[in-house]
């Protein structure tokens, strides 16, 4: 499998890469190719801008979420059929899950991968300095392969041209263009990162990028060093699917809940799922379905709206207290609490199925990768159970009752940080955004509880319909 394919990198946090990989995408896009998108790292909300460029999904890539197989197995499924994949990177080339080795970092990714790096820099403020940087990274590790650098924010051509100059005088990395500010095409940011793509309106944003991208990039270049890359060793190979009775899974699907691992999902669907949306927000009723998926997203920027539906926070309640099964993450989890106070102090009732109020603080950031052991039999499997997630919230639980909790929490150098998971009946919900992936009886489980707790599936076999 060819699969030519290039990991966008930055030098650090906040130099561009997400614009410079959507200029990327948009302008291959115009040019007729079939794009395959992918981000490093945990992040919800790059990937959305990712697919909503290129009419695919995007997939999430991690060293320490998934490791080297489970990431070339995702990676070449995805790309079996596309002309070319952009692999986005996460904060700077190097930096991961820890400060002396490269587990977790976009490096680890790119080698795992076999992938050219093209390096993104801040161009504003230097010119012959660049080359210093450039010969930094490039011989920082041997393994790995700096193809190719963009300059972004550069204003002109002359400055280009010094930048440009510099870099080629000093080391054997091929120059591939520059990108100029421009004020159009910035997405707006906020707590947990960039507007979301359902709220960007996004059209005409991308469309500027591609403009921006084929004036000042030499895309022929950049295709060449996605082309540059070996075969991968091996073919893709399909998601077994399950033979088992149909469970049908309403998955909470607007502005509020938006945040899912597409993998979470086939992952369900391969165990017998079929997935219906629905709206918290907007919908009066349930769709008609034996478990419910609340993911993640952003409840406190819309608790108004939430707590005005109170015919869903009724149903859903409802749901759990007959001994539905109820699967939660964050946005979810704080749902399902008894009331969500925003940024403002402004309290808004919620599903009530928690005894604890989510409270918004801006200095109370948790951020972090996180494995996750459950400590009592519950819907994602027995004790003992072990998967991998992560932590990004501004939120905490300020418990109005006594709370039971399903997991142990450790960090990445394995560390302990609590608990996690409240539990009732039927229902988790968790702080932790888990990948199915890297514990696939997690989605197993969930299908299986969902199928033994519907009234419609429980019935004896000679009843189905």
């Amino acid at each position: 499998m060819i699969a030519p394919r290039l990991v966008i990198a930055g030098t650090q946090s906040s130099v561009g890469k997400t614009t410079v990989t959507l200029a990327i995408l948009a302008a291959l896009k115009a040019r007729g190719r079939l794009v395959q998108p992918f981000k490093a790292g945990p992040d919800f909300i790059d990937p959305g801008h990712h697919g909503a460029v290129t009419g695919r999904l995007s997939r999430n890539l991690d060293g320490w979420l998934l490791g080297a197989v489970l990431n070339r197995e995702i990676f070449a499924r995805a790309a079996a059929d596309a002309d070319i994949s952009i692999i986005e990177g996460m904060m700077g080339l190097f930096d991961g899950s820890s400060p002396v080795n490269e587990i977790g970092s976009t490096a680890e990714l790119a080698k795992q991968l076999d992938a050219p790096v093209l390096l993104v820099i801040d161009g504003s403020s230097m010119a012959r300095s660049a080359a210093a940087m450039v010969s930094g990274y490039a011989t920082f590790d041997p393994a790995l392969k700096i193809a190719g650098v963009l300059f972004n924010r550069v204003s002109n051509d002359s400055h280009y041209k010094l930048l440009k100059e510099a870099v080629e005088n000093k080391t054997d990395v091929a120059v591939v263009g520059y990108l100029r500010p421009d004020k159009a095409v910035t997405i707006s940011d906020r707590h947990l990162g960039l507007v979301t793509a359902l709220e960007q309106g996004t059209g005409e944003l991308y469309g500027r990028l591609a403009t921006l991208a084929e004036e000042t990039v030499d895309l022929d270049q950049i295709e060449a060093l996605a082309r540059s890359c070996s075969a991968l060793p091996a073919a893709p190979q399909p998601v077994p699917k399950s033979q088992g009775r149909t469970v049908r899974i309403g998955v909470a699907q607007d502005l509020a809940f938006c945040f899912y691992y597409p993998d979470n999902l086939e992952l369900l669907e391969a165990e017998g799922a079929e997935l219906v949306t629905f709206s918290p927000m907007r919908d009066q009723v349930l769709p008609d379905v034996d478990m419910l998926y609340l993911g993640g997203g952003y409840p406190e920027l819309h608790g108004a709206v939430l707590a005005g539906n109170v015919a869903m926070r009724r149903a859903i309640k409802k749901f759990a207290e007959r001994g539905g099964t109820i699967y939660a993450e964050c946005g979810g989890m704080m749902y399902l609490t008894q009331a969500v106070r925003d940024f403002a102090g402004i309290s808004h009732e919620m599903v009530g199925l928690f005894p604890a109020e989510a409270v918004m603080r801006k200095p109370g950031l948790t951020l972090g990768y996180r494995t996750v052991e459950l400590s009592q039999d519950c819907i994602l499997g027995p004790s003992g159970t072990i998967a991998r997630g992560h932590e990004f919230h501004y939120s905490s639980l300020v418990p109005t009752g006594s709370l039971d909790y399903a997991c142990a929490l450790r960090d990445a150098r394995g560390l302990a940080k609590g608990q996690d998971g409240l539990v009732a009946g039927n229902v988790v919900a968790l702080y932790t955004h888990l990948h199915f992936a890297s514990q696939p009886q997690m989605a197993a489980s969930l299908v299986s509880s969902g199928r033994r707790t519907s009234p419609r599936l429980s019935a004896t076999p000679g009843g189905i319909k």
